[in-house]
């Protein structure tokens, strides 16, 4: 079966097709995993280091034309995604020079007699899915990092991206990388539950929570630990002694950021009754100054969503919020002049928690704001979601910001957005954005079997 490759930003033009790999096929990369899992643990973290540093370097004389191709298949800009290959290799970097100092060895216990020692050891095979709207740096995230703990990787990326993997293929097939380390799996849903219903030693899965859930399911009839990042509905709550025009900024580049498709994204604008007229002013003033357009224009700012299904969804959003009473401020439609799943940057007022733009997570160019009379209201309403991926804070009082931080339920805040997404920093939520944290010293630990040996000196 072929997977077919299309251009959201010109139409849906078709960009080329890619082999769907066999079940038959499948069962032969988990068979020749296995036999290189113990070969790769056994080279010892600095020569899987240095391997993976020159992998690090066929990435690094590629990014033109990775870059080019995650534009093209899902529409993000291209200086985005230029931004989103550097940015994933910085992490890498960061992984190599401090994976010696978080998987040694840890003392928990000694005296004159005994020493208590942890040891970080790899789980085996390890199943990673990614989703569509960082195909490079997800990549990266969850596979690198199980490569230097010795773990090895079967890697299905997301079918919006079929070209943008089968490049990432070639190029680990030409590095030094050992065959059947890291290898991947291109394929829809069907692929995917097959691949879940096999013998891996751990899932990772970043996307949507009913997709987590399914694997979730899956990996506890196996009794394998299932690593899931997933969905997010981020508050950004604006109290009434902020900055507005810096909040402005800083809450509409967060939002709308890749169309608006990003996790972790502010997803809900919670602001102070007396400052709400003037954030949605300056944020309509920021939404008047993008450029909507092709995504392989380095002057777009923001370009389509990556499919059809995404926009369809997200007008029945919008649509479902106007019909219960939302008021429009700006956008609200899809631009004339383009084809493609282009659609302008949208802010919603007159919200209320019936519509699913609060109920849902809106992974668009749409922006619903909401107001709040006192603290204890604007943290209720920071909390009124299944999620707990993230959240903003914008105030200059150090007691607002710490109570707010202390009673919302997120994995990850930022006051005043200065920003936690740093290759040191452990990424990840609470609730039904799932149970897992990547990067950091926590990711490699996560990634990880955990031995306690005791010993007389």
């Amino acid at each position: 079966m072929q997977v077919i490759s299309k251009n959201p930003s010109r139409n849906y033009e078709a960009l080329g097709e890619v082999e769907e790999t066999t079940n038959q096929e499948i069962l032969k990369k988990l068979e020749f995993a296995r036999y290189a899992q113990k070969e790769w643990k056994d080279l010892g973290l600095p020569k899987r280091i240095e391997i993976m540093r020159d992998l690090h370097a066929a990435f690094s004389n590629n990014i033109d034309k990775i870059a080019k191709l995650i534009t093209q298949e899902m529409g993000k800009p291209i200086t985005q995604s230029h931004q989103e290959i550097a940015r994933a290799l910085d992490y890498l970097k960061w992984d190599f020079e401090n994976a010696e100092k978080y998987l040694q060895p840890e003392v928990t216990f000694e005296n004159d007699e005994t020493i208590h020692k942890v040891f970080f050891e790899p789980k085996g095979i390890v199943l990673c899915i990614q989703p569509f709207n960082f195909p490079f740096s997800q990549f990266i995230w969850q596979t690198m990092q199980n490569l230097i703990v010795g773990n090895v990787v079967v890697s299905k990326p997301d079918i919006n991206s079929p070209l943008t993997a089968k490049l990432i293929e070639e190029i680990i097939d030409g590095s030094k990388l050992p065959k059947g380390v890291l290898q991947i799996v291109i394929g829809g849903v069907e692929v995917g539950q097959f691949l879940a219903n096999h013998n891996f030693d751990m899932i990772l899965f970043t996307g949507s929570t009913a997709t987590g859930e399914y694997l979730y399911k899956a990996a506890a009839e196996k009794m394998i630990p299932a690593h899931l990042e997933l969905g997010g509905s981020s508050p950004a709550i604006v109290c009434a002694d902020a900055d507005i025009v810096t909040a402005a900024k800083k809450i509409f580049a967060n939002r709308f950021r890749n169309c608006g498709q990003v996790c972790d994204a502010i997803k809900r604008v919670i602001v102070h009754e007396s400052k709400f007229d003037e954030l949605v002013k300056n944020l309509t003033i920021e939404a008047g100054n993008q450029i909507v357009g092709d995504s392989m224009n380095e002057k777009t700012t923001i370009g389509p969503l990556v499919n059809q299904k995404q926009l369809d969804k997200l007008m029945e959003q919008v649509a479902d919020a106007v019909k219960k009473g939302a008021k429009i401020i700006c956008g609200g439609k899809q631009p004339t002049d383009l084809n493609g799943s282009f659609y302008e940057p949208t802010l919603l007022t007159n919200i209320t928690r019936d519509m699913r733009v609060w109920k849902e997570e809106v992974f668009g160019p749409v922006c619903p704001v909401i107001t709040f009379k006192t603290l204890e209201e604007a943290i209720e309403l920071g909390n009124d979601t299944i999620y707990g991926l993230s959240a903003c804070i914008f105030t200059s009082n150090k007691a607002t910001h710490e109570k707010i931080s202390e009673e919302l339920n997120a994995g990850m805040i930022a006051v005043n957005d200065k920003n936690y997404g740093s290759a040191y920093n452990p990424f990840g939520g609470v609730k039904a954005s799932g149970n897992a944290r990547v990067l950091g010293k926590y990711g490699f630990q996560e990634l990880c079997n955990i031995k306690l040996i005791t010993f007389e000196k």
